[in-house]
């Protein structure tokens, strides 16, 4: 059996909407327990009745029973914080403190002593009401680690307040490395902060209201997002259908029309050929009679049949025009038109348009070979940090390496096709990320354009601009990951805010004929400019 004081555990009596101890505590279908206020104000600000907790929808508003048992609890449970809240003193929570006398059997402590740092049984607690030298020790009810008390520099009992540093502290630390600072005796400090209590609870008290408020306001929010959601899901697959049947009634419409070309061509062309296989036959007729008339001695015969055989009725040979008509062709030209103008249309929505970059993710390391002497590569080759000072000593050049500016490429180089990577920006506040040619100069300090063979992100205290920009722009969104979209044979690199899916930078009509590697810059640890550059996994597209 549960004992009184699970029964009466404040998290089972709270209301998840208001988020205090019921009052007229009601229960509906589902099982789900509330206040009669609460679950009523809910149900009227919004269009659909459903429990807040479990999200059961109910088609029509559901009957609201007492919940007779959660009443009385709620009820007892009140009861039992207004006696709590009636004890004079400070109330501490209830842990069971051992003696530390005790050797064997350790009994419950009935006081701890601030004095000796000790806390006592009843029975080892009696000195300390006999003997006049202990009865003015500090006795309290039962703590633990009283050690925590102690000044751990001076072994000495924390017996003030710091109020510059808000640190306890010993008479000791006072004349050492608390020197000149405002401190007074901890009975004061509680006292002042004591007074300031009810100030303290109003303004919580406001901050749960207005959080409260919230809530249900992003929960209003949330249940209409899901009846916008549902009606733009029913509208989006209306619209498919209707254009999957109109796209299948008109390829049914295009394939009788080729097939009834296709098949007036076929007659046309048998009924030519019938024709001309039989002008054929009759022209060999004349012929074998012309051979046999050759040899024939007579010579009026001869003369009568030759210019009869030799000079056939004219007639032109037959002329049908088989050529398929272009109309068709053309017809093919505008549906694939149709086709890469859907794909576009399909790539204007935020979510559907990361998917498909994200199908070209590419896997990075970067190339220590090619990082600037004041940048420190990690071991997995995918995080990216300046070092305040230089340290040549401890890296070789070579010709793949930048002299002039905290730069690095990765290890893999592109030629063709697309391919798409992010990277991790957070607590930085300048940085420059993109792709470089093959070939961009490593030793000499240019600037990083297009026409260096720069195609880059650059960002600096807020404010960002494409390596094609002449002037920056303020971003008036976070950024805390980039994403790298590079189009090869079309010649486009885009930049994306990858949270909000946005596109932040374009850079057009590049014509690549290098390969090109990923460029990364993290820039100077300058006014908090610490924090690395991090290749991140791309999540995977299904």
């Amino acid at each position: 059996m549960s004992s009184a004081s699970s029964l009466l555990s404040e998290e089972r009596l709270l209301c998840s909407i208001c988020l205090d101890v019921f009052t007229d505590p009601v229960t509906i279908q589902c099982g789900h327990n509330f206040c009669s206020t609460c679950i009523n104000t809910h149900w009227d600000s919004r269009d659909i009745c459903q429990c807040p907790m479990c999200k059961q929808k109910f088609s029509t508003r559901p009957e609201l029973r007492v919940n007779t048992v959660m009443s009385e609890l709620a009820d007892d449970f009140k009861k039992l914080v207004q006696v709590k809240a009636s004890t004079p003193g400070p109330q501490l929570p209830v842990v069971d403190v051992l003696c530390d006398i005790c050797s064997e059997i350790k009994e419950k402590a009935v006081k701890s002593c601030l004095t000796c740092l000790t806390s006592f049984c009843e029975s080892h607690l009696e000195p300390h009401r006999r003997v006049a030298g202990l009865k003015g020790h500090t006795l309290l009810e039962p703590v633990k680690n009283l050690d925590d008390r102690m000044c751990k520099t001076h072994n000495k009992m924390t017996e003030l307040y710091c109020l510059k540093e808000q640190a306890f502290i010993c008479v000791l630390c006072l004349k050492a490395g608390h020197k000149g600072h405002n401190a007074v005796p901890l009975e004061e400090q509680y006292e002042k902060l004591t007074a300031t209590k009810d100030e303290a609870q109003a303004n919580i008290q406001k901050l749960i209201q207005t959080r409260i408020e919230k809530i249900a306001e992003v929960e209003k929010l949330l249940d209409v997002s899901e009846v916008d959601s549902e009606k733009e899901n029913q509208a989006a697959v209306q619209v498919f259908t209707e254009l999957i049947q109109f796209i299948q009634a008109s390829q049914a419409e295009l394939v009788e029309a080729i097939e009834q070309r296709h098949s007036a061509i076929k007659q046309k062309g048998e009924e030519f050929l019938k024709e001309l296989r039989r002008e054929v036959t009759e022209l060999k007729s004349r012929s074998s009679q012309l051979e046999h008339l050759s040899q024939s001695e007579d010579h009026y015969h001869f003369l009568q049949s030759f210019q009869t055989l030799s000079k056939p009725p004219h007639k032109s040979c037959p002329d049908t025009d088989l050529c398929p008509d272009l109309s068709f062709k053309a017809t093919l030209g505008h549906l694939t038109r149709l086709k890469q103008r859907v794909e576009e249309i399909m790539e204007e929505i935020p979510e559907i348009r990361m998917k498909r970059m994200r199908e070209h993710a590419v896997d990075l390391t970067l190339d220590p070979d090619t990082a600037n002497y004041s940048l420190v590569i990690s071991e997995d080759g995918k995080q990216v940090v300046s070092e305040d000072q230089i340290k040549l000593d401890k890296v070789t050049d070579n010709p793949k390496r930048f002299h002039a500016y905290r730069q690095v490429l990765a290890k893999e180089g592109f030629t063709t096709g697309k391919f798409y990577f992010e990277v991790q920006v957070k607590g930085k506040i300048s940085w420059i990320i993109g792709v470089v040619r093959e070939s961009v100069d490593r030793k000499t300090p240019i600037g990083a354009s297009v026409e260096n063979g720069y195609w880059t992100f650059r960002f600096d205290e807020g404010k960002y601009k494409t390596s094609a920009d002449s002037e920056r722009k303020i971003l008036k969104e976070e950024l805390q990951k980039l994403g790298i979209f590079v189009d090869y044979n079309k010649g486009e690199v885009s930049f994306y805010n990858v949270d909000s899916k946005s596109r932040i930078g374009c850079i057009t009509g590049c014509g690549f004929t290098e390969k090109l590697y990923p460029y990364f810059c993290p820039q100077p640890n300058d006014n908090g400019n610490s924090a690395p550059l991090i290749i991140i996994p791309v999540p995977q597209t299904h």
